[in-house]
């Protein structure tokens, strides 16, 4: 994938003499100890991270930790002290004015916590906004917009007024203008930190539904973990205006950079994060479709197990051959393949653990993980304890 925004040593630093304030940051000196002397605020301190085109990247961390200062940056509402910002290997730091703005209406769409609705106009005009004053021709514009109400969800609320709405539909209003523009990346300042719990999370749903659709590339801030792990297909945690970890939630949870990130993840409910890649084995014993009963006896009694998978070469999942079944199959001369049972649970690697959970505690049988028909692990209800409790546990799976 190539990187749609590369961001380097991207720094912002308030007061009357930020290169004072820049030339403390390479010395060394901390946030703390350049305010107490100098009276300068360091908002950003050398950013850098890149993002792929359609990722879903997340910046989080505490009030005050730099986050919105950071995403405002990006799109130069706040100039920059010093770095670059490259959009599509376009330097906008060096832009002027009208090569901004161009950019701005074509590659950005930003989001805000306050909805920033016209309350004289219609959902449909509000939405329009951002064309029309793009003198974009008015059927253009209509068209445009009633596309991205339906895709947010309003579709019959058209001619609504915002004080006719709630505050979920509110927000949909603003991402539909956002998406009316057409642009590659969506900036989200703590977009749904307003809404009430259930409506957030309609909206993180309806939000991740949008992505997989449009595949646009979203920086996303939040100051809550849970919708960060949630969101994100990678995240980076600020502090004091510095990046301190950028990772999958995977790698964030599983293994945090310092103790600040620890105390960020220490509450995690793992079952939410947790995928069944993340804590599949390698199945312990596998029989291939030539090998016959006898053998399939062996390997069960060799590993102390009462079943096995069977695959072929090519190790698509044939079915599940369980000892009972298999002593049978010998005492009668049969094939194996004449007596494999089908009654068993399959899983893809990206199930998320929550979902298995209950299966593990109906089934009496491993859950298979398969992927195009091929058997990548087997999970057993240990796995799933062990990886609530302690996170990671697989074993990789060798072709």
């Amino acid at each position: 994938m190539e990187n749609k925004i590369e961001v380097k040593n991207l720094t912002k630093i308030f007061g009357s003499n930020p290169k004072e304030g820049l030339k403390r940051l390479k010395e060394g000196q901390s946030k703390e100890k350049i305010l107490d002397e100098t009276g300068l605020t360091v908002g950003v301190n050398q950013a850098s991270f890149k993002i792929e085109e359609g990722e879903f990247f997340v910046i989080m961390g505490l009030s005050g930790s730099g986050k919105s200062t950071l995403i405002r940056l990006i799109n130069r509402l706040i100039e920059p002290t010093a770095g670059e910002i490259l959009i599509d290997g376009q330097n906008i730091t060096t832009m002027n004015k009208t090569e901004l703005m161009n950019t701005r209406r074509k590659k950005l769409g930003m989001v805000f916590q306050k909805f920033a609705l016209f309350p004289h106009r219609t959902v449909t005009t509000n939405v329009e906004y951002g064309l029309e004053i793009q003198d974009v021709p008015k059927e253009d514009r209509n068209k445009r917009a009633l596309k991205s109400i339906v895709d947010v969800g309003l579709k019959g609320y058209e001619d609504s007024y915002p004080d006719e709405l709630s505050g979920g539909m509110q927000q949909r209003v603003g991402l539909a203008r956002a998406l009316a523009n057409d642009t590659d990346i969506l900036l989200m300042d703590e977009a749904f930190s307003a809404l009430d719990p259930l409506i957030r999370k309609e909206m993180q749903d309806e939000l991740l539904t949008l992505q997989s659709k449009l595949g646009k590339t979203i920086i996303f801030i939040t100051h809550d973990l849970d919708e960060a792990l949630k969101l994100g297909d990678r995240i980076a945690i600020m502090k004091n205006g510095h990046i301190v970890q950028i990772g999958t939630p995977e790698e964030i949870l599983e293994n945090p950079a310092n103790q600040y990130v620890s105390s960020f993840v220490e509450d995690v409910d793992r079952s939410k994060v947790l995928v069944a890649s993340n804590i599949m084995k390698k199945p312990d014993v596998i029989t291939t479709w030539k090998e016959g009963a006898r053998a399939a006896i062996k390997k069960m009694e060799d590993a102390g197990l009462s079943s096995i998978f069977v695959v072929d070469k090519q190790k698509n999942l044939k079915g599940l051959l369980t000892i009972d079944d298999a002593i049978k199959a010998y005492k009668n001369n049969s094939w194996v393949e004449d007596v494999l049972i089908h009654d068993y649970h399959t899983t893809s690697p990206d199930t998320p653990l929550n979902d298995l959970i209950q299966i593990a505690t109906e089934t009496k049988y491993p859950i298979a993980v398969v992927e195009d028909e091929k058997l990548k692990g087997i999970i057993v209800r240990v796995s799933i304890l062990s990886g609530l409790t302690f996170g990671k546990v697989k074993e990789e799976v060798t072709d």
